[in-house]
């Protein structure tokens, strides 16, 4: 399984991920989002039906009527309900049973770095997990060294 560590020194999570959720639905995948409270849901959920003025990304939360239907669900657990197989933690607060997924998106701003760097090291000797660190350079995400 693959973790992605994305430091966001310049956007929040609630710009990066639609971006990221974008691209795996529309590759035909399914995204667990995990928020760290209903507002951070709540700005994630706008921010999906504003990625771009001609679109939205159809969204539920976990929960709710029909969740198991939605491609793209927020949820403040980390029980796929509607068959992720990707995950992305928005918080910044890394869960273990984010290994459960086959792809981890790690979002972290520099006020959680302690707890990315904890996660790279406990991660770092499992032989079943590649860890790639991604940071933002200007406009574009680098991958780190």
């Amino acid at each position: 399984m693959q973790v992605d560590f994305y430091q966001l020194t310049r956007d929040p999570a609630e710009q990066v991920i639609p971006a990221i959720a974008q691209k795996i639905v529309g590759d035909g995948g399914r995204l667990l989002v995990i928020v760290g409270d209903e507002v951070q849901a709540g700005q994630l959920s706008e921010a999906l039906w504003a990625l771009k003025p001609e679109t939205f990304l159809a969204h539920g939360f976990a929960g709710s009527e029909g969740d198991a239907n939605q491609p793209i669900l927020l949820s403040l657990d980390t029980e796929p309900s509607n068959g992720a197989r990707m995950v992305a933690i928005a918080d910044g607060e890394w869960r273990d049973a984010a290994l459960q997924f086959d792809r981890a998106f790690y979002l972290f701003p520099p006020g959680k770095t302690d707890n990315a760097r904890a996660a790279w090291r406990a991660l770092a000797g499992n032989a079943d997990v590649e860890c790639r660190y991604w940071k933002q350079d200007g406009g574009k995400w680098r991958q780190g060294p």
